[in-house]
């Protein structure tokens, strides 16, 4: 039994990694409709920056957190609006080769910046300890991580199934000529959408970066796991997502507590044999 509560512990955390990073790419993909496989990357600009920030200035953790993520947007922003901008409505070759060729310029700069060493973040010694829950000792890091996850995606489905923007989003997706003749500004929809999307893969990249370390190559490293939990939850649902990440943290956890030297055979026999099964994933738009 304490095996698989342990599973079911450091399943959900890595779970819950998973979707904060892999949400933002949920929503270009399925709403904003781009491939957008650089979306690894604003995890990696977020990790670097909160390396930088704890590390080499010594600034206290959650300032150095939310200054990377905030830096992360910024960023984020001018790239939405001089290259994304111009490769909405493209084919998805057209958007999988420019989102990629940029993938490899935030690499090429978070090489040069740093380096390709690994690119620890420094946490605070509230965050190092750890209490007890019977069967294992939990870190308060881990338990930070779980909650954050649920307040993203409750905040998540307020904002965009209970807000004015959430439903001009939705407009503009569902047909940007008619939303933009009602006054709706659908670039600046568009924009906003895209910095949250970056945002959340910078929070996820931080707080992810044990079980996911940073190092200059991560948006390669894991590009593929990103794309199937949007896969398996089906593009543009935010619920879907959070679902299929929670799942496949939980399987891939298991996968390499009980049978170590096959875990990733295991994995993607699973996640082919279900996207064979249900192509659309759990909750994907038509």
């Amino acid at each position: 039994m304490d095996l698989f509560l342990n599973i079911a512990v450091d399943g959900i955390a890595y779970g819950m990694i998973l979707f904060m990073i892999a949400v933002g790419l949920s929503v270009t993909m399925g709403l904003m409709r781009v491939v957008n496989l650089a979306h690894g990357g604003f995890a990696l600009i977020g990790g670097a920056l909160a390396h930088w920030l704890s590390v080499d200035l010594g600034l206290g953790f959650g300032l150095a957190a939310l200054l990377a993520i905030l830096g992360t947007v910024v960023l984020a922003l001018p790239l939405e609006r001089v290259i994304y901008r111009r490769i909405y409505g493209f084919g998805e070759l057209q958007q999988v080769l420019a989102t990629i060729g940029l993938t490899f310029l935030m690499i090429a700069s978070i090489n040069a910046w740093q380096g390709s060493t690994l690119l620890t973040i420094e946490l605070p010694q509230s965050l190092r300890q750890s209490f007890d829950l019977g069967f294992r000792k939990l870190t308060a890091h881990r338990a930070l991580v779980i909650c954050v996850g649920l307040m993203v995606i409750l905040g998540l489905w307020l904002l965009l199934d209970r807000t004015r923007f959430g439903i001009r989003l939705r407009a503009a997706v569902d047909n940007n000529d008619t939303a933009s003749s009602l006054g709706i500004d659908t670039g600046r929809i568009y924009m906003l959408t895209f910095a949250l999307g970056a945002g959340l893969a910078a929070m996820g990249g931080i707080l992810g970066a044990e079980l996911l370390p940073i190092d200059a190559y991560y948006p390669l490293r894991y590009m593929v796991l990103f794309l199937i939990v949007v896969a398996i939850g089906g593009m543009g649902s935010i619920l879907g997502s959070f679902a299929a990440a929670l799942g496949i943290g939980l399987i891939e956890t298991a996968s390499r507590y009980l049978v170590p030297d096959l875990a990733t055979i295991t994995f993607f026999s699973l996640v082919i044999l279900f996207l064979a099964v249900r192509p659309r994933g759990l909750l994907g738009r038509a």
